[in-house]
């Protein structure tokens, strides 16, 4: 008895057997301190249940008691991974109790993605309508009554919205009658509810008075009024600050479930015109910083190129005050607009610049270099997400920055719209028996619970307006993409020499002449902070594939005219070549490109027009043909992909030579690798100037597609 007993041991703590040489086991040095090591021994067993129209991963777990006890204790947790709609909305009443404790706030989250509002309230009011248990007072009555209430309170305190926004109050006067009625916080919900519903009869009966009345149209600036050098007279870490106090604000109300990939990539689609509100007024202030550095910039056409450099040392120390608070949105828009073609191409300009300005601009570009998948703007959020203040050297930390109170983290959001959209694309909607893919609702979860954590580090900053540098911001005027080229070119005339040795060291890349000129820039990533997880893994995939896209536009605000804020002064006597305040991947040598390898090279293809610096990044392989590439060219271009066979592929290389690529050859072989430019050229020599794009909404649907292509080669 005592040797099964010693058995029973050994097999739920083994022991550390001594080693065994040819059958003789070897004597083990006795241990100093006479411990007993024991193995650790994993009893988890992870199964999936299918019930009606229901899939479980269910996790049952066996934990121990003290080494030598012979008791154990088994749980058992109810993950739910997919079901129909109706049972994935009655889970919410029985998830706590199966061990789901996550499903609440993550059904709350994202289910916007699969249904409605009102279409989980009529499945939980059928439910209401029959009650489990015998009576009031039984157990079952009491425990489900509890789960009621604790769904419609985080309901209400999370997203109270959802309820506002219902067309009609019938929702909830069917609801309310038939909650619980045992307890304070379920007769504090009833009225929650009644007052809703009261608000929703009232805006039914007088949709007039309740009219949005914050909706109102701004009055454009007045041009005559703008000062672009005032700028100059306000104290860097004061701009900061400011533009600080505005994203904050604008990050906190920002609501995460409008970053879904499956809600923002049909932002543009009729009938959407609402959705996202917020992360589009993220948007629009992302843009009207960066126009506000090229209209200050470019405005004063009259000023010397000395003159004309010290804006830019201003806003290059704009950017590193916004570093030193941890304001990587407005960081953003101020490098990218310093990027772009109309502020880049002024060589004297930068020529007169501060070296040491030129050496800081530098350093925080590569924040946002897309090297590694963005590693270094990862790691910073990783790093300093919910920190206290920016992780900076000691000549930053010299600055005069405020530490009486935490900084928070305010970040850019194109990122995430990024991870969120190829997320939606790479994984499926439903299953092939036609159920709900929760678990997809739970990658998304990760990315949307990011947010919420940089949220929470911004809730408690408290920051003074300044009014001298609100008026001088509003005062800018918003320059359209035609106008700040022409204006650049008014500075500097085209067909000079790009700086050599200058920054920023990226291809300018170009966009079609949109309704307006409030572009945005997103980068295409994975998840934003490093964290073991299936989104990571899954993401990982995809960016491995997709090492060099451009760095596109995230949101067109078509809402008003690019003539009600312009200058009528400022409109272009000829056409002129449009163009994005966007990178795309770095100017690399052949053979040192991100992303290539022995089958697959990045080129960078510009169009026969009026700049020849505007040039887009493709990625071709050893399977591209001639036509295929022109029509990835043309489409990235913004031209009509069906016009392939107008156009020659020609490569350019050095000393003004040029390779004409065969109309059906394989473009990988047939190329040099003596030069990754290459130039699109109408066969009939005819330049089209002017030409309108064929698209003009925002790049996320292409984004789309793109990882739609991927994912079945990858999955």
């Amino acid at each position: 008895m005592k040797r099964l007993h010693d058995d029973v041991l050994m097999c739920r703590f083994p022991r550390l057997a001594p080693p065994v040489l040819f059958g003789s086991p070897l004597q083990a040095e006795p241990s100093p301190m006479k411990t007993t090591w024991y193995c650790p021994v994993d009893l988890s067993t992870v199964v999936e249940e299918q019930d009606d129209g229901v899939v479980y991963t269910v996790v049952v777990k066996q934990h121990h008691g003290a080494p030598g006890s012979l008791t154990s204790v088994v749980s058992r947790s109810q993950c739910l991974k997919a079901g129909t709609e109706e049972k994935l909305v009655l889970h919410l009443l029985h998830s706590f109790s199966m061990g789901d404790s996550s499903f609440i706030t993550i059904f709350l989250s994202t289910y916007r993605s699969f249904t409605s509002t009102g279409r989980v309230l009529d499945i939980l009011t059928d439910r209401l309508e029959n009650p489990p248990g015998n009576s009031e007072r039984s157990h079952m009555r009491q425990s489900f009554n509890k789960a009621v209430c604790s769904v419609f309170s985080n309901w209400l305190s999370e997203y109270p919205e959802d309820f506002k926004c219902l067309e009609e109050p019938s929702h909830l006067l069917r609801l309310v009658p038939l909650l619980p009625k045992d307890s304070l916080s379920a007769v504090d919900l009833r009225a929650r509810l009644l007052q809703i519903a009261e608000e929703l009869s009232e805006k039914a009966l007088l949709p007039d008075a309740h009219k949005d009345r914050t909706a109102f149209t701004c009055p454009p600036p007045d041009a005559s009024k703008f000062e672009a050098t005032n700028i100059l007279g306000f104290p860097a870490a004061i701009i900061a600050e400011q533009l600080t106090r505005i994203e904050t604000e604008l990050f906190v109300r920002l609501v995460p479930y409008h970053c879904l990939g499956s809600l923002w990539s049909q932002r543009d689609k009729k009938g959407r015109e609402g959705v996202c509100w917020s992360v589009r007024a993220t948007i629009r202030q992302f843009n009207k910083l960066a126009n506000a550095v090229l209209a200050s910039c470019l405005w004063p056409t009259n000023l010397r190129s000395q003159q004309r450099a010290r804006l830019l040392e201003k806003w290059i120390s704009v950017a590193e005050e916004c570093r030193a608070r941890k304001n990587f949105s407005s960081l953003y828009a101020i490098v990218s607009a310093l990027q772009s073609n109309p502020i880049h191409r002024l060589r004297k300009t930068w020529q007169d610049t501060d070296r040491e300005a030129v050496r800081r601009y530098e350093e925080l570009s590569e924040i946002f270099s897309d090297k590694d998948n963005y590693s270094q703007s990862r790691e910073l959020l990783k790093e300093e997400g919910t920190s206290k203040f920016a992780n900076l050297d000691n000549r930053l930390n010299s600055k005069l920055l405020n530490r009486s109170h935490a900084q928070g983290t305010v970040p850019y959001m194109g990122i995430f719209l990024t991870d969120l959209t190829m997320l939606d694309t790479a994984v499926k909607d439903r299953l092939d028996n036609g159920y709900i893919n929760f678990d997809k609702r739970r990658r998304e979860f990760e990315v949307l619970a990011q947010i919420r954590l940089l949220q929470s580090s911004c809730k408690n900053c408290v920051f003074t307006a300044d009014g001298a540098f609100v008026r001088w911001y509003q005062s800018v005027p918003t320059l359209t993409e035609e106008e700040s080229y022409r204006l650049s070119n008014e500075i500097e005339a085209p067909g000079e020499p790009s700086p050599r040795g200058l920054p920023p060291t990226v291809i300018i890349t170009q966009c079609p002449d949109l309704s307006t000129s409030r572009t945005s820039l997103t980068g295409d990533s994975d998840s934003l902070f490093d964290f073991p997880s299936p989104v990571n893994n899954l993401l990982s995939k995809l960016t491995k594939h997709m090492r060099s896209p451009s760095v596109s536009c995230l949101d067109v605000d078509t809402s008003t005219s690019t003539t009600e804020s312009s200058p009528a002064t400022l409109t272009p006597s000829t056409p002129a070549k449009s163009h994005r305040r966007s990178i795309s991947c770095g100017n690399n040598p052949p053979n040192n490109i991100q992303g290539s390898g022995p089958d697959m090279r990045i080129i960078r293809i510009r169009m026969d027009l009026q700049d020849g610096n505007l040039y887009r990044s493709i990625l071709v392989t050893s399977n591209d043909k001639t036509p295929t590439v022109i029509s990835s060219a043309l489409e990235k271009h913004s031209q009509d992909p069906k016009q392939t066979s107008r156009y020659e592929l020609i490569q350019l290389l050095p000393e003004g030579k040029e390779l004409v690529i065969p109309a059906t050859g394989n473009v990988f072989y047939a190329m040099s690798s003596s030069s990754v430019d290459f130039l699109l050229r109408r066969k009939d020599g005819n330049t089209p100037l002017g030409s309108q794009p064929i698209e003009t909404s925002a790049t996320f649907p292409r984004i789309k597609a793109k990882g739609r292509r991927l994912v079945r080669t990858l999955f």
